[in-house]
Order: C-alpha cells, then sequence, then structure tokens
C-alpha cells in the first residue's frame, strides 16, 4: 500500500492512493495508520479514488461532475462528510501526481461537490458551501460551560465564542455536549475576536482529539461571529475573515452566498507500508 503523508495548516493526513477502487479500508486499519506511536500518524486517512470506483452510491451519482472523491476518515477510524484542510490536501496531491491540472474543478464529497482552485505551487482554495445556522447550543470544559452556535458545513459544529485567550483552555479530554442535539458527535470550537474580522481558534474534533486545525470548523467559527443564529434568519454573512489556529492562519470569505476556503497545502512524503505490518493489523 502506497501513502503520501501531507497537511493543511498541521492538521495531518496519511493520503491512500486508489484509482480504482481495489483498496479495503477498515476503520481498524484506519486507526492503526493515524496511531502516532504505532503506525504513521495523522488525524486521518484521505483515500483518492476515482468517484465512479467510490463504493459509494450517493458519491457515484456525482461522477458526471466531478472526477475524483475524497473518502475522508477520521483517526478513529469513523466515517466523515467532509474535511476543509484535507480537500485542500487532496487537490493539491492530484495537481502533483499528474492526476488532474492546475486550475478550477470540482471534488465529490460526501457532503456533495466542492469546488476547488489549485495552482501549480501556494494555497488551494475551496468552495465550502454555504454554513447552516442551526441555533444556539453549549458545550463545557471541565464543568464549565460556553455558549455557541450549532452551524452545519456537511458536517456538524458546535462554535463557542470565549473571552479568554484560547490558549487557557484544557482540551485534554472532550467538551461535554448535548448528544441529543448531536447524536452523531460534533467538532467544537472555541474562538476569541483579536481584531477586526480576526479571530483565534482551537478545535476539539470527532474522532481525532484536539486538532491543530479545521477547515470547516475555521468556516464555522467565521460563520458565528460573523453572524449568530439568533439574527441570521435566512441571511448568509459577507466579509472576509482571518483565522488563526494553532497550526498557522486560514482566510475565510463570505460573499453573501457560500464561503471560501483558502490556505497551504503541503505534501510531506511518500513510501511505502509495508505488508508483513499490514497484515498484522
Amino acid at each position: 500500500m502506497r501513502f503520501i503523508k501531507g497537511h493543511g495548516t498541521e492538521n495531518d493526513f496519511v493520503i491512500l492512493p486508489d484509482s480504482d477502487g481495489g483498496l479495503e479500508l477498515t476503520p481498524g486499519i484506519v486507526a492503526r495508520l493515524c496511531d502516532r506511536r504505532a503506525g504513521i500518524g495523522a488525524d486521518g486517512v484521505l483515500r483518492v479514488v476515482r468517484t465512479k470506483a467510490a463504493g459509494d452510491p450517493a458519491a457515484e451519482a456525482l461522477a458526471g461532475d466531478a472526477e475524483w472523491f475524497l473518502d475522508y476518515w477520521n483517526a478513529d477510524g469513523g466515517i466523515a462528510e467532509m474535511c476543509g484542510n484535507g480537500v485542500r490536501v487532496f487537490a493539491r496531491y492530484l495537481v502533483d501526481a499528474g492526476l488532474a491540472a492546475p486550475g478550477e474543478w470540482n471534488l465529490a464529497t460526501r457532503a456533495g461537490l466542492r469546488r476547488v482552485t489549485v495552482g501549480v505551487s501556494g494555497d488551494v482554495s475551496v468552495d465550502m458551501g454555504p454554513p447552516v445556522y442551526q441555533g444556539a447550543g453549549e458545550a463545557a470544559v471541565g464543568g464549565r460551560p460556553y455558549a455557541g452556535e450549532r452551524v452545519s458545513m456537511g458536517n456538524p459544529h458546535l462554535a463557542c465564542r470565549i473571552d479568554e485567550p484560547v490558549a487557557t483552555l484544557d482540551l485534554t479530554r472532550a467538551p461535554d455536549f448535548d448528544s441529543e442535539a448531536f447524536p452523531e458527535g460534533v467538532n467544537v470550537e472555541f474562538f476569541r475576536p483579536v481584531g477586526d474580522n480576526h479571530l483565534e481558534m482551537r478545535v476539539y474534533e470527532r474522532g481525532s482529539g484536539e486538532t491543530r486545525s479545521c477547515g470547516t470548523g475555521t468556516v464555522a467559527v467565521a460563520a458565528a461571529a460573523a453572524l449568530g443564529s439568533a439574527q441570521a434568519g435566512d441571511r448568509l454573512p459577507q466579509g472576509e475573515w482571518t483565522v488563526d489556529v494553532l497550526g498557522g492562519r486560514l482566510t475565510v470569505t463570505f460573499d453573501g452566498q457560500t464561503s471560501h476556503l483558502k490556505g497551504p497545502a503541503v505534501l510531506v512524503a511518500e513510501g511505502e507500508i509495508r505488508r508483513d505490518w499490514l497484515t498484522a493489523s
């Protein structure tokens, strides 16, 4: 099994080329690959497969609009709908490997089509779709409650504004949240304004724990800061936001119809997974 290691603002991934859909991933293999001591180490796995061979009927229905499907797995082996940093790294890999030309094109995801803009080098931009405001929510850290906004970016988010620097939070354990509101779990973000349209953020991702960055979460906190659900109604935000995460800086742009996420996508290394290790796993 060949692999590539990459990251977007230090949200890191094991990339598995599987053009024709012959690779059979299991939650156990994914978790073992992502193990930072006994495996390669990553926040998740990106399987690179042609949409027509995705093995997912809903995804394969998008084959006429997108050649490639982002098959994203969290570090614990659970399948996720979308990954904003992962989709940029995925696009960078396709161009680097000669599987797609630089330019603007669609990728298929479990959250639908996502349009990316990628050059020969440099940052990658992706149309993340409009944020969907779902009302107020609450998370708790160490027994202390924090009010938040429930925002869907194709996957669930709870974006909580706090007054203290985000570095002061203890995210060694998962924040508490209302499991009835989020029966499939939720990515919990904590953010603080540090300037005009400028935020700092930390995130605890379902299935991965605290990560250095979360692309969909970055858009969710910008949406919550720009226009909370109580005021949103059917409106969507406009303007550009800078969001600092532990692994770097991302830019979110709202145009009143959709959102765009721009940031780095870096390929670090490539190699082969040993057959004896894979068999043992």
